[in-house]
């Protein structure tokens, strides 16, 4: 099976550590992995400001990076969503309506493919440790996807995943919310960080890394020692790791 991996932009830039568990999991399953060069950002982030014109060139560029592609996999339930959008934003365009419907229905998030198209709930994976899980709003909302995380989470050997209330809310990211009403997103977080704390877990996972990066940086600026981890990165560990206090790595 051929999967063309979608990095998305934070990913890229921000955690690479997370594609490369995603793609090894991935060869371990017996994916056969490519990596589009020409793929650059899906448009999200001008896309919800409003910049529709504006947003449709990087759309198209997508369209076009994923056209020759049997499935394309992404790290992130968000950005996967922008792609299952595009073929209401290009619907009655003869040239780009098709391709737009083509890339949505070959596109998942991570743990859809495993679970939904690869049909595994057990990867392999060890992670001694107690966690908490963070469903961010894009991939349950807007994705639709609530299941598939869990599923594999409760394959994963030596870990205690701890329910997290208010599961639901926000963490006050929301891509350029979070730059366009900073007090507001300020208090979100500490909402989300203060569930996340009383858990007692010593992990935090998700599915995008923009919730784990604002959750985490107001977890860190509290001085709280929560290991945050992005679910690709759970997945592709094999051995125990103690979080909190330990000295297994």
């Amino acid at each position: 099976m051929r999967v063309s991996i979608f990095s998305t932009c934070l990913v890229d830039l921000m955690s690479p550590n997370v594609g490369i568990a995603m793609v090894e999991v991935l060869e371990r399953l017996g994916c056969e992995i490519d990596y589009p060069a020409s793929q650059v950002c899906c448009g999200q982030p001008t896309y919800n400001s409003g910049y529709l014109q504006e947003s449709k060139l990087a759309m198209q560029n997508m369209m076009l990076a994923f056209e020759a592609s049997d499935y394309v996999v992404g790290p992130s339930g968000s950005c996967i969503a922008m792609f299952h959008e595009y073929p209401k934003i290009f619907s009655g365009d003869p040239d780009w309506e098709l391709k737009a419907v083509a890339l949505k229905e070959k596109s998942y998030e991570l743990t859809q493919f495993i679970v939904k198209v690869l049909g595994v709930t057990d990867v392999g994976a060890t992670l001694e440790g107690t966690a908490t899980y963070h469903r961010s709003c894009h991939m349950t909302r807007l994705l639709g996807e609530k299941e598939t995380p869990f599923q594999l989470l409760e394959q994963v050997k030596g870990l205690k995943l701890e329910p997290l209330k208010n599961s639901d809310n926000c963490c006050g990211f929301g891509g350029t919310f979070a730059v366009k009403m900073p007090e507001i997103s300020e208090q979100m977080a500490n909402e989300k960080c203060g569930c996340v704390l009383d858990t007692g877990a010593d992990i935090l996972i998700s599915a995008d890394m923009g919730c784990l990066l604002n959750i985490g940086g107001r977890l860190s600026r509290k001085g709280e020692p929560v290991r945050i981890m992005h679910i690709a990165e759970v997945l592709n560990q094999h051995q125990p790791v103690v979080s909190k206090g330990g000295s297994r790595t």
